[in-house]
């Protein structure tokens, strides 16, 4: 039968990862509806979604990323030449994928086949790249309705050391998966140079409204973006939220700036 008429909708809140989620796509369809929408826009969202594009971006903008090689589903990619560029251990990723969906450490060449495989059932594109050694460290982005941009506070993951890397399980499935510190233990001028990356990796992406920028600090200083998260977990003890309060913007200060900032931004269209 006829489906009663909806109550219209005020603001989209895309809360979702992935594919469809965070790619464009959901964003096409609510510009397409004419609807207003939190976050980021079509080209951002698919732009940060391909780690190989956003590498691109970001590489153009001067910024520091983490080496890497891209290959193609039936191209060619050889393990002695990978591993003699970017030495090992090093990470195959699907290129456009979230969650850490089949990513996987690659130590040695029976692990590297395996690991292509795993990454090519989730994407025809990987991104294979260089061992970090270095704390994980994440800034939370958030732009007003008139384009100022608040950059929070350092926090710092801490994956449990069984499970490697801060894979799905450890996100998702265990509850000691990681550590979230909030505010992050870090040099003072380590910060202030971090946040201004964090602002310049937000804008050569296109980001709007907010995005959670996360690096890689190495043991002597050096930073390295490690990727921009158009769509951020979003509860109230997830990383971006924790991080805006503790720069003094609290969970419904943040839920409202983004509310403004997709109605001025519909209303501006």
């Amino acid at each position: 039968g006829m489906q009663p008429d909806l109550p219209p909708i005020d603001v989209v809140f895309p809360v979702l990862h992935g594919p469809f989620g965070e790619d464009g796509s959901v964003q096409g369809y609510a510009e397409v509806a004419d609807v207003a929408y939190d976050g980021c826009g079509i080209l951002a969202s698919a732009a940060a979604m391909d780690k190989d594009v956003a590498k691109r971006l970001m590489r153009e903008a001067g910024l520091a990323v983490a080496r890497s090689v891209t290959v193609h589903r039936n191209g060619k990619h050889s393990f002695q030449e990978i591993a003699g560029m970017l030495g090992l251990p090093f990470f195959a990723k699907p290129a456009r994928q979230g969650s850490s969906f089949g990513v996987s450490k690659v130590n040695d060449r029976d692990g590297f086949e395996q690991a292509i495989d795993t990454a090519f059932r989730y994407d025809g594109k990987v991104l294979i790249e260089e061992f970090v050694e270095g704390r994980e460290i994440e800034f939370s982005v958030l732009e007003r309705a008139d384009g100022s941009l608040t950059v929070s506070l350092p926090g710092e993951i801490i994956p449990a050391g069984k499970h490697g890397f801060y894979t799905y399980e450890a996100k998702y499935l265990d509850a000691d998966g990681a550590l979230v510190k909030v505010p992050a233990d870090v040099p003072g001028t380590v910060a202030d140079k971090a946040r201004e990356m964090a602002r310049q990796a937000f804008q050569a992406l296109g980001c709007e409204a907010m995005a959670r920028v996360d690096f890689f600090l190495r043991a002597d200083g050096s930073l390295l973006v490690n990727e921009v998260n158009t769509i951020p977990g979003f509860t109230d003890i997830s990383m971006y939220a924790k991080a805006l309060a503790a720069s003094g913007i609290g969970y419904s200060q943040t839920i409202d700036v983004l509310i403004e900032h997709a109605l001025a931004r519909h209303a501006a269209r």
